[in-house]
C-alpha cells in the first residue's frame, strides 16, 4: 500500500484505492498537500517518520560556500592581519623592552659581542670585550654590597635631614616672631610645611583614580609603538609597504638579514648566534656613485666563494635585480665588499662622452688617459693606452665596436697615432676613419681576411724593423685594429705556400702574426687592438686572449666564456660579465687587466661607456683629420714595392763581421716575411754574389759584412741626387 507524507503534520494518510472510482470523477474541493510519494516499505525512510526536506543539502552547501567566501574575503584577510599585527606589536614590545631591561641588568651584551668577535676571528675584540665584562660585573658586586648597608644609611640620613629640617623652620619662625612681634609666628613655617604635605597628599588623592585608569592604557601604547618601530610582527601581517623592501635604502639589519637568509647554514648559525648585533660582521656603509658600498666579514666556516655563487638571491633578499649587486673580494681576508645601486639607477643613462662636448680636447698617447665612461661609483673611468694590446669582446649587437672605436677617437686626437683598421662585419661602423687610417679594410669575405692578415704580417714587419734600429730610437706609435677578429680565425682559405690564414695552428698566418705583435710589439709601440663575438677557443685562441694587457668583456652567455674574455682570476675575484642583461647593459663592459685604475685588492671594475654614435664619430674624426697633414687611405697593404734585399740583408747581420748563410735566410723570413720566407739559398747567393759578399769560411757558406757594406756604400754613390 503506498502512503503520503504530509511534511507539515508528520503523520501518514490512507489513500483510497483511486481505480474503483475512476467512473465516477469527484467535483469536489480538495486539500492541496504538500508531501511526496514514497514506495511502501523503503528502507530509506523509517516508518512513520518525515524525510529530509528536498533541497537540504544544498542550503548546507551555499552555508559552507558563505562562510568560506566571508573567511577567505580579502577584507577578512586583511583585518585578521590588521588585528594580528597590532597585538604583536605589543608583544613584541614587551620583548624588546625587556631585552633591553636585561642588557642594562646584565653581561647579556658584552656576552654577545664576545662571540660575535669570536665568530669573525677578531681575538683581540673578543678579549677587550671580556675584559669590558668582567669590569662591569665588579661595579654590579659593588652596587650590591653597598645595597646592604642602605637602609642604616637611608634611617640615619633622614634622622638627619628631620632634625635639621625641624630647625631650620623654627629658627625661621623665631626670626619672624622677633620681626613681628608675635611669639604665635615660631611655628608658622612649621605649620605652613604640613599644609603643603596635606594639598599634596589631597591632589595625589584626586589624580590617583584616574592615573590608574590611564596608566595601563599608556603603558599599553608604549608597549604598542616599541615594537611598531622594531616592526616585531610577522612579515606576513606587515603592510606591503614595509613587508618589501624594493627601492629601500640599505641598512645594516637589511644587510644582515639578506646574508642570513642566503642559505648556508654556517652563515645563518654564526648570526643566530650574535642575535641583533649581526651587524657587528659590516664595516661602514658608505655612499658610492649611484649605490652604496659595505665590506661584510664572513663568519670562521664560510668562504667568499659561497657568497659569489649566491649573487642572485642575496640581490633579492636586498630587494634589488641581480645586476644592481655587486660582490667582489677586497684585501681583507675572508671579506666580501657588495656594492648595491639604487633601485634602477643602473638602467639611467650616463651623459654625453667628453670627445662630444669639448671640440678642444687633446690627447697623448703617452701620458694621457681616454674618458671610456663611468664606474659604478660615478667617477670618471679614464684608461691608459700607452705601449698596452686590448681585447674586447662580447656577444652581438652589445656595443662593443662602439666601446672599442670611443677609445680609438680619443686616440685619433694625437697626431702622432698611425691607424691600420680591417673592418671585418664592413658595414661601415669605421667608415669615419678614411683620412685618417693609413689602412682600412671593410668587409667580412675571405678575400678581405686575406688582406687583414697581409697587413698585420707588414705590422710584424714593420715590428722587427723598429727592434733592428739602435737603442733609443723613438718611434711614432703604430696601431693594428680587427673589429670581428672572430671571422679571420675561422677564415678556411689557404695561401699559395699551403699555410691557412685562418686556425689555431702553428701555421695560421693571422694566428702567428698575432702572437708575434703581442710577444714583442709593446716595446716598439706596435699594438694590437681585437674585437671579438661569442668567444670560444675556436674563434679566440688562449694564446691570443692571454697576450692582451687589456681586457674588456660586455654581456656575455656563460661564464665559461666569462673565462675567457677576461681569465680565471678577474672572474674568482668577482667579474661577472655573464650577469649583465643583455640589450638593456649595452656599452657596460667588465675590464681587468692594467691600464685602468683598481681599488686594492680589486681583479676588474665594471664601466659603462659612453655611446658615440655614426654623426657624433664622424664629426670627431674630421676635428682628428684638421690635426693632421692630408693622410692617404689605402683599402690594402700596398705589396707592389719590391724589398731592398742588400739593406735587409745588412740589417739582419748587425754588427756581426760575417754570418752563416742559414742564419741570414732564418733573420730575412723573421724581418719580412712575406717576402723573404720563401728563399732559399740560391736566392740569397743571387743577390749576393754580385757584389762578392758570399763565401767559404771553415767549410761553411758566409755572408761577408765588410764587402757587403762596400757595396751598400758604392751603390749610393753611383746613385744620383734627386
Amino acid at each position: 500500500m503506498t502512503e503520503i507524507i504530509d511534511l507539515d503534520a508528520h503523520r501518514p494518510r490512507p489513500v483510497p484505492d483511486l481505480t474503483k472510482t475512476a467512473t465516477a470523477p469527484d467535483t469536489a474541493p480538495r486539500e492541496v498537500l504538500q508531501g511526496v510519494v514514497i514506495p511502501s516499505g523503503d528502507p530509506t525512510v523509517a516508518p512513520g517518520k518525515a524525510p529530509s526536506r528536498p533541497g537540504g543539502s544544498g542550503r548546507v552547501r551555499r552555508a559552507v560556500g558563505v562562510t568560506l567566501h566571508v573567511v577567505t574575503h580579502d577584507r577578512t584577510k586583511t583585518s585578521a592581519r590588521t588585528v594580528i599585527r597590532h597585538g604583536a606589536y605589543v608583544a613584541g614590545g614587551a620583548g624588546i623592552l625587556a631585552r633591553r631591561a636585561w642588557d642594562g641588568r646584565s653581561a647579556a651584551r658584552y656576552e654577545r659581542m664576545i662571540r660575535v668577535s669570536e665568530a669573525a676571528g677578531q681575538h683581540e675584540t673578543a678579549m677587550e670585550w671580556e675584559e669590558r665584562g668582567r669590569a662591569f660585573r665588579a661595579a654590579r658586586h659593588q652596587r650590591r654590597m653597598d645595597l646592604l648597608g642602605a637602609p642604616q644609611r637611608v634611617a640615619k640620613g633622614a634622622a638627619v635631614a628631620t632634625a635639621a629640617g625641624t630647625g631650620g623652620l623654627l629658627g625661621l619662625g623665631a626670626v619672624l616672631a622677633i620681626a613681628e612681634h608675635d611669639p604665635a609666628l615660631v611655628i608658622a613655617p612649621v605649620m605652613f610645611t604640613i599644609d603643603m604635605i596635606r594639598w599634596a597628599v589631597v591632589i595625589c588623592t584626586i589624580v590617583w583614580g584616574p592615573a590608574l585608569v590611564v596608566g595601563p592604557w599608556l603603558a599599553f601604547l608604549g608597549l604598542w609603538n616599541t615594537g611598531r618601530r622594531g616592526q616585531a610582527a610577522p612579515q606576513w601581517a606587515l603592510p606591503p609597504a614595509q613587508r618589501s623592501t624594493d627601492g629601500m635604502p640599505i641598512t645594516p639589519s637589511i644587510v644582515v638579514t639578506a646574508m642570513r637568509d642566503l642559505g648556508i647554514a654556517t652563515l645563518r648559525g654564526a648570526v643566530r648566534a650574535i642575535e641583533d648585533n649581526g651587524a657587528a660582521m659590516l664595516g661602514p656603509i658608505r655612499i658610492a656613485g649611484c649605490g652604496v658600498e659595505v665590506d661584510v666579514t664572513l663568519p670562521s666556516g664560510v668562504s667568499t666563494e659561497e657568497v659569489q655563487g649566491r649573487r642572485r638571491k642575496l640581490a633579492e633578499n636586498l630587494g634589488r635585480h641581480e645586476h644592481e649587486v655587486f660582490v667582489s673580494i677586497p684585501v681583507a681576508a675572508r671579506t666580501v665588499r657588495l656594492w648595491i645601486a639604487d633601485s634602477g639607477a643602473l638602467d639611467e643613462p650616463i651623459g654625453p662622452s667628453p670627445l662630444v662636448i669639448d671640440p678642444e680636447l687633446s690627447a697623448n698617447y703617452a701620458t694621457g688617459r681616454a674618458p671610456w665612461g663611468q664606474d659604478l661609483r660615478g667617477d670618471a673611468a679614464l684608461i691608459s693606452l700607452f705601449q698596452r694590446h686590448l681585447l674586447i669582446t662580447g656577444l652581438s649587437n652589445q656595443g662593443k665596436t662602439a666601446s672599442l672605436r670611443a677609445l680609438v677617437l680619443w686616440l685619433a686626437m694625437d697626431p702622432t697615432v698611425e691607424f691600420r683598421i680591417a673592418d671585418l662585419k664592413g658595414i661601415g661602423d669605421w667608415r669615419m676613419m678614411n683620412g685618417l687610417a693609413t689602412v682600412l679594410i671593410e668587409g667580412p669575405t675571405d678575400e678581405h681576411v686575406i688582406d687583414a692578415t697581409d697587413m698585420l704580417e707588414d705590422g710584424v714587419a714593420e715590428m722587427e724593423r723598429r727592434m733592428m734600429a739602435p737603442a733609443g730610437t723613438t718611434w711614432d706609435p703604430l696601431i693594428l685594429i680587427v673589429d670581428e677578429a672572430q671571422v679571420a680565425f675561422m677564415c678556411p682559405a689557404v695561401g699559395d705556400d699551403k699555410r691557412p690564414y685562418g686556425g689555431v695552428k702553428a701555421t695560421s698566418r693571422y694566428f702567428q702574426a698575432a702572437r708575434k705583435i703581442h710577444n714583442q710589439g709593446r716595446a716598439v709601440d706596435v699594438l694590437l687592438y681585437q674585437g671579438t663575438q661569442d668567444p670560444t677557443d675556436q674563434n679566440l685562441p688562449k694564446l691570443v686572449r692571454e697576450g692582451a694587457h687589456i681586457r674588456a668583456s660586455l654581456v656575455l652567455g656563460t661564464e665559461s666564456q666569462a673565462r675567457m674574455a677576461l681569465g680565471d682570476k678577474a672572474i674568482d675575484g668577482g667579474a661577472a660579465p655573464h650577469k649583465l642583461r643583455q640589450g638593456l647593459d649595452k656599452g657596460t663592459v667588465v675590464v681587468a687587466g692594467d691600464g685602468v685604475k683598481l681599488a686594492p685588492g680589486q681583479s676588474s671594475v665594471t664601466i659603462r661607456t659612453h655611446y658615440i654614435d655614426g654623426d657624433q664619430a664622424a664629426e670627431i674624426a674630421e676635428r682628428a683629420k684638421a690635426r693632421r697633414d692630408g693622410v692617404t687611405t689605402k683599402t690594402a697593404v700596398d705589396n707592389s714595392a719590391s724589398a731592398d734585399a742588400l739593406a735587409d740583408i745588412a740589417a739582419v747581420l748587425g754588427s756581426a763581421d760575417r754570418m752563416r748563410t742559414q742564419e741570414v735566410l732564418h733573420g730575412l723570413a723573421q724581418l719580412n716575411p712575406r717576402e723573404y720566407r720563401a728563399w732559399a739559398f740560391t736566392d740569397l747567393r743571387d743577390v749576393l754574389d754580385p757584389v762578392g759578399a758570399v763565401r767559404k769560411s771553415d767549410g761553411r757558406m758566409v755572408v761577408d759584412r765588410a764587402k757587403l757594406r762596400d757595396a751598400l756604400a758604392q751603390r749610393d754613390t753611383e746613385t744620383p741626387e734627386s
